[in-house]
């Protein structure tokens, strides 16, 4: 039954990524999504109004230094992993490429410290390049097609400044398993190429989640 459910929410949300790809445009669907959403004629199908779980995991067992440092979310949604990052000390920006998903955020929180933007990883504002010391991606590559993964996940890794820590989740797969529908899980190598753009490995989990059925995740703990 949950497995139905997930599979009908995605459905709208696949729709409009296909459409968008086929009119050369692979990120213009995220902002009709939520609008959509805000309309009351769909949902968001990553939108679970609570920090992400394995984020609490990890911090719960290897928490990095939070006060007096700046953290950075990569495509915040509707913003509980960035308030949850900014309630463990951290001073805290979020960002996402629709203006709607950052507009409910504000409506959402209106007396949160986390300033929260309108912007797009493809294209990240320069003043951001190196100033970050956390760096939280969860789920946002496995949107994005093939093509333009890398050059999104190189972004991603520029942001963390000389010291910091980036922490990304994944759905994951094998090389030789098919990418099948949307959300495309990432590869082992997909990742480790972080290390070519300055970043060390410091963990790395393949693990089960507790979906029905378990949904196959990497996370990855790196440092510059």
């Amino acid at each position: 039954m949950l497995e139905f459910f997930w599979m009908s929410t995605r459905s709208r949300a696949r729709e409009l990524a296909a459409a968008g790809l086929a009119d050369g445009d692979a990120t213009g669907w995220f902002e009709q999504l939520y609008r959509e959403a805000e309309q009351g004629k769909t949902v968001i199908p990553w939108a679970d109004m609570q920090p992400n779980p394995h984020l609490l995991e990890f911090w719960e067992q290897d928490p990095l230094p939070a006060i007096g440092k700046l953290a950075l979310q990569v495509g915040c949604g509707l913003g509980d992993d960035a308030e949850q990052l900014a309630a463990w000390g951290f001073e805290t920006t979020a960002f996402d490429i629709s203006p709607t998903a950052i507009r409910e955020c504000q409506r959402r929180f209106p007396q949160s410290s986390v300033a929260y933007v309108a912007a797009d990883l493809l294209q990240p504002p320069p003043d951001w390049l190196g100033r970050f010391d956390f760096v939280f991606e969860c789920y946002t590559l496995q949107v994005l097609p093939t093509d333009l993964r890398a050059r999104a996940l190189r972004n991603v890794t520029k942001f963390v400044r000389p010291g910091g820590h980036l922490l990304l989740i994944a759905r994951a797969r094998e090389e030789d398993e098919p990418e099948g529908r949307l959300p495309w899980p990432l590869t082992h190598d997909e990742l480790d190429v972080v290390r070519d753009y300055g970043l060390q490995m410091i963990s790395f989990q393949d693990f089960d989640d507790l979906e029905d059925p378990p949904v196959r995740r990497f996370m990855g703990l790196y440092q510059r």
